[in-house]
């Protein structure tokens, strides 16, 4: 979970309290928490240098300076602030003096939305100044620290330039028999190679500076007295006494070093596809980034989600799914060229780099992939299967190098079609992706208002018992409603909270409200429970159980009213975290519940850590319970966690038809809109049941 965006510190050049009231009420609205300062003289401007500021926003004049003053005050200190000043006609000429001042730009007092969206660029600009900076002098230090380690490197290593050696350590001037290193400066680096495989090096080494990918090669070394030697050369670029050039690690042959490289390439498959497995794709995407950045080199990357694959393999087992991965992977190897880096990135997802071609010129042959996954008939376990592919596209390019941004940005797009229709290719739109941030802003101010004016609702959806458990169990689920009063889907808004660091603080609002509110209910008479969701933001706060201890007491609950619910990936991906949580909860006798179980790959594994004493069931299981296969796969997991005293949970009931497999099933607890869909109140007639 991303951390919550720190308050920016805005200093406000204006005579009035109001303007700048306004002013900061504004950047509010946008998303952005503030700390602010009015100044009201040119002594506390003086004075307000010596800290650290974000933004200042200015009259062109004020009673005691004016705005071109205060510029030169701020360069004079040498204070990087950028600089908006705010006028009622900004003319093209006044913005001309402006930024000829030092100013950032030039503004109509009038243009909030302009303002906003100039601020957001200036701030943006500001925090990649300061980075760089630090990054400059990280990069200085470094440099220290490699230079030592180059010195005293046990690997043979030079940097060359042009096929000339600018730099040799120790280790390499003793593989080849010299004594000093400017014995090998006038020496071309195709002269230590044996006579018979100078042709092949050149060739390796054109191809290399040209174009980058393949970055080995063995031949035979020759040391100053004529002697042979089989070695490995590895090359990657870099950059000496701030010149780019190439790094040339050598190793020489032996029997251990063949062995090794067979551990290596090992380790780097998937042991079901025999594709290449994720981190090994992830660390050869850094020489993408590499040729993108220095030789201006776009390669597409592909990030290839199959379709409803929980629900397939619940349906075909974990064998029948593993055979159908084995024959899309060699799918994959005919359809792309000899070479192409393949992975499979996660469970049901692979990943394509397409090196040197724009993702608009990757579309063709990405789609062509997609047509032939679908056209395909996959068998499994005597079962024919169909599939298909949600296939996102991003570009590594010199603007946007960053791998994991790129991974990143395919993922979300690959999710996105997968959750409307499936089956298509979309490419990442820079445009788009400005017009979902900047949405995203004004659905994190929604987020944060809703949140001080206590504007969320809790709705309640009774669970219902099928084995005549008595009691009243509800799950509260939360809604955010617009300034239009409609209904912001949870699926957009707790994504945008789990980003913007908001979740926790939403966490502990649904439990106050929560606990106040069954409170209340069971003063009645009634012995009701509620569900409360919590999110991963949860999870990693160490302080949570004794708060919800606290709160418990002071609403004089007893803690057994209360079923606190993970998601079942949070719970994996917060192993360590879940444990002591549960444990936690469990020693004050509250009750755990895991949602969204079954999707993983081996979704028993948690319960071995985790204490939990319901399971709600993926709705993925339940969807189809015509297909006898499905309901075998249903009964077997309801088996199982009975077997390990788990009470089970099936989501998504939407028929009367449903209900007798169910019941046959095994299966504890039932809730959907066929019994009640989520209600303001807590009114559900139990008894009738």
């Amino acid at each position: 979970m991303g951390k919550e965006k720190q308050a920016i510190k805005l200093l406000i050049l204006d005579d009035s309290q109001n303007n700048a009231e306004r002013l900061v009420s504004l950047l509010r609205n946008a998303g952005h928490a503030t700390r602010a300062h009015r100044i009201t003289s040119v002594e506390d401007l003086q004075e307000s240098l010596q800290q650290t500021w974000d933004l200042c926003l200015a009259r062109p004049e004020t009673s005691f300076m004016t705005a071109h003053e205060a510029v030169a005050l701020i360069a004079r200190q040498s204070r990087d602030i950028p600089f908006i000043l705010l006028t009622p006609a900004p003319s093209t000429e006044l913005r001309i003096d402006a930024l000829r001042a030092g100013m950032q730009d030039a503004l109509s007092d009038e243009s909030d939305a302009l303002l906003t969206l100039v601020a957001n660029r200036e701030l943006a600009n500001l925090d990649a100044r300061r980075k760089r900076r630090i990054a400059e002098q990280s990069l200085r230090e470094a440099e220290k620290r490699c230079q030592l380690l180059l010195d005293s490197s046990v690997d043979a290593i030079s940097y060359v330039h042009d096929g000339m050696h600018i730099y040799a350590n120790r280790s390499y001037i003793q593989m080849f028999g010299y004594d000093d290193a400017d014995d090998l400066a006038a020496e071309p680096m195709v002269g230590l190679i044996a006579s018979e495989d100078q042709a092949r090096f050149k060739d390796f080494l054109r191809t290399y500076v040209q174009q980058g990918g393949q970055n080995e090669i063995r031949c035979k070394g020759l040391d100053s007295g004529g002697k042979q030697f089989p070695i490995q050369l590895s090359f990657s670029p870099a950059s000496y006494d701030g010149e780019p050039c190439t790094q040339v690690v050598i190793r020489a042959e032996t029997a251990s070093a063949e062995f090794e490289e067979k551990l290596k390439v090992m380790a780097s498959r998937d042991l079901v596809t025999g594709l290449f497995n994720r981190a090994y794709f992830q660390d050869e995407l850094e020489a993408i980034r590499d040729n993108a950045v220095r030789l201006g080199q776009t390669s597409s990357l592909a990030y290839m989600s199959i379709d409803g694959f929980s629900t397939l393999q619940a349906d075909i087992g974990l064998g029948g799914a593993d055979l159908v991965l084995t024959d899309i992977a060699q799918l994959l190897r005919e359809h792309f060229a000899e070479g192409t880096l393949i992975a499979r990135f996660g469970d049901d997802a692979c990943s394509v780099l397409i090196p040197g071609k724009e993702p608009e010129a990757a579309v063709e042959t990405l789609d062509k992939l997609r047509q032939k996954v679908e056209a395909n008939l996959f068998e499994a376990n005597g079962r024919t299967v169909q599939i298909t592919l949600s296939i996102g596209v991003s570009a590594i390019s010199e603007t946007s190098a960053d791998p994991a941004e790129a991974i990143n940005r395919a993922h979300r797009l690959a999710d996105q079609i997968s959750h409307a229709n499936g089956n298509a290719v979309k490419v990442f739109n820079p445009l788009e992706e400005l017009a979902h941030q900047a949405n995203r802003g004004n659905l994190i101010a929604l987020i944060k208002h809703t949140l001080e004016t206590n504007g969320f609702r809790l709705l309640f959806q009774p669970v219902i018992s099928l084995r005549g458990d008595e009691a009243e169990n509800y799950e509260t689920f939360l809604r955010l409603l617009n300034h239009e009063g409609e209904e912001v889907p949870a699926a957009d808004f707790l994504p945008a909270a789990q980003e913007a660091g908001l979740a926790a603080e939403i966490d502990r609002w649904v439990i106050t409200q929560a606990t106040r509110l069954l409170s209340s209910h069971r003063n009645k008479g009634a012995d009701t429970h509620l569900l409360l969701n919590l999110s991963s933001a949860s999870l990693q706060n160490p302080e949570l159980v004794e708060w919800i201890a606290g709160q418990l007491k002071e609403a004089r609950l007893p803690p057994d009213s209360i079923i606190f619910q993970f998601n079942d990936a949070d719970v994996n991906t917060y192993l360590k975290q879940a444990k002591a949580h549960t444990e936690a909860l469990h020693a004050m006798h509250c009750k755990v519940s895991l949602s969204h179980f079954g999707g993983a790959l081996n979704p028993y594994a948690s319960l071995k850590h985790v204490h939990a004493d319901y399971i709600k069931i993926d709705g993925s299981f339940a969807r189809d319970l015509s297909d006898p296969n499905a309901v075998q796969a249903l009964k077997e997991m309801v088996s199982t966690l009975h077997a390990q005293g788990k009470l089970t949970i099936v989501p998504y009931v939407d028929s009367a038809a449903m209900m007798p497999t169910l019941w046959q099933a095994g299966v504890n607890y039932i809730q959907g809109h066929y019994l009640q869909p989520p209600s303001d109140t807590m009114n559900y007639d139990f008894s009738a049941d």
